[in-house]
């Protein structure tokens, strides 16, 4: 048996830190493979700023040179009434019947969840394992604390949380405000997606 993480986002563009992160979180969590998972743009509450073969082609290009990261388009391919995480980890189960799968997301995604923001919360949580990874001054514990469908749901393994230095607050959106702006954003992602957004002049 396998341990695979699904790693969500929308890659617009796929940064320096998402692999960072990537990396960090499959050495930490003993992961064999780290699946990036580009949203579908047809989501209503994201508005992509390229396209879906402009942001998948950059992430081919990020991680061409490890084995352990792959990219998957299964949610771009989706519809937008069936792009919710519950349905999308029920793929992947399905997908690696033989694998442990972890869904991978940032402490401000535990919060919305806490909050009641997410369709099919109480499937989720209760069917799945996560990976919950670090972000400035939003306190995990407390966070599953406060939350009854969270906190209910917490068996000591329900949880994975990584809150030791995995916290980089360089985003996809400061990168796309550089390039839209005249700055120098080079060394925030890989040379390959650098020179790809060069040349098809892309966030201006």
């Amino acid at each position: 048996m396998g341990k695979i993480g699904i790693y969500g986002s929308s890659f617009d563009p796929i940064t320096n830190v998402h692999l960072w992160t990537a990396s960090t979180v499959a050495h930490r969590c003993k992961l064999d493979k780290v699946i990036f998972l580009p949203c579908s743009s047809k989501r209503k509450d994201k508005t992509m700023k390229t396209s879906d073969a402009h942001r998948w082609e950059m992430l081919q290009l990020a991680i061409a040179n490890n084995h352990t990261f792959i990219a998957d388009d299964h949610e771009m391919l989706q519809e937008a009434w069936e792009v919710y995480t519950y349905y999308t980890m029920e793929h992947f189960k399905e997908k690696y019947p033989d694998d442990e799968v972890y869904f991978i997301m940032g402490a401000d995604l535990l919060v919305d969840i806490a909050d009641g923001k997410w369709k099919y919360d109480q499937e989720l949580i209760s069917n799945n394992k996560f990976i919950v990874m670090a972000r400035d001054e939003i306190n995990m514990v407390k966070t599953i604390s406060r939350s009854p469908i969270l906190r209910n749901h917490d068996d000591g393994t329900k949880f994975h949380l990584i809150d030791k230095g995995l916290s980089m607050e360089i985003s996809s959106t400061y990168i796309r405000d550089e390039f839209s702006k005249g700055g120098e954003p080079r060394y925030l992602l890989p040379d390959a997606c650098y020179e790809y957004i060069k040349k098809h002049d892309l966030y201006k």
